[in-house]
């Protein structure tokens, strides 16, 4: 007797859902689905941008302008979306860098809204609507296990998503929820850096990596298609690093 659970998973003719799908990784994300036949839905709060990324991404991508802070804008954008597959969470706003001293604890509250409270507010409402064999991906980043000074905020923001990801792998079963842990990638998240202190980094984490360069987003969105269509994976945490978290 076949087993349905083996039946292959394959995008062509799903429906995705990129939270931060206009640039960087959630870009890639889109772009890379979107090319193996998904239907691809991109959100993000900027307005300006989910036009930019439409013009750029394959024909037949709709997009939305959405305040993944806003509990009432996330329920009502996924009541417009209906039934999906896959739901992808990349969004995030720039990173909080402070050293404890000089840290405030505002700022560190509100750096958890978007890309925690965001995270855990944008599943609790596409749960419900993805179909049997679906999947959430949440990102995360090697800062979780490799912090540096003055990345205490950041660094337990991806810890906590990487606890996420397993306990809704739990609950939500037989869903599959997995996360991806990028190193550092050449995407907007270092733009608050100046050009020259941005280069800077670029050049001291290549230096250092084995493979000795810094990624770039299309070097992690395959993994994110992957857990997609990997029917066998949940409640992990998957590395792309380019083997930063051995140096």
């Amino acid at each position: 007797m076949e087993n349905s659970q083996l039946t292959p998973i394959t995008l062509r003719q799903s429906r995705v859902v990129v939270a931060g799908g206009t640039s960087g990784i959630g870009f890639a994300v889109a772009d890379a689905a979107a090319r193996a036949g998904a239907e691809v839905v991109i959100a993000s709060s900027n307005p300006e941008r989910v036009a930019a990324a439409l013009a750029r991404l394959p024909e037949g991508t709709r997009g939305e302008s959405i305040d993944f802070t806003d509990d009432a804008q996330v329920s009502a954008f996924f009541a417009r979306v209906g039934a999906f597959d896959h739901f992808v969470y990349t969004a995030g706003e720039s990173l909080l860098l402070q050293t404890l001293a000089d840290l405030s604890i505002a700022d560190a509250q509100r750096a958890f809204d978007v890309r925690y409270w965001g995270a855990l507010r944008a599943v609790k409402h596409a749960a419900p609507l993805l179909r049997a064999g679906g999947s959430i991906t949440l990102t995360s980043g090697v800062a979780s296990s490799r912090p540096l000074p003055a990345w205490t905020v950041p660094s337990s923001i991806l810890g906590a998503i990487e606890s996420l990801t397993r306990a809704l792998a739990v609950e939500l079963a037989p869903l599959r929820v997995n996360a991806v842990a990028p190193g550092v990638l050449r995407t907007a998240l270092w733009d608050n850096m100046t050009d020259a202190d941005r280069a800077g980094l670029y050049e001291y984490i290549a230096e250092k990596m084995p493979v000795r360069r810094v990624g770039e987003a299309a070097d992690v969105a395959q993994t994110y298609l992957y857990l997609m269509q990997q029917g066998f994976s949940t409640g992990q945490v998957v590395v792309v690093d380019g083997g930063h978290v051995l140096v």
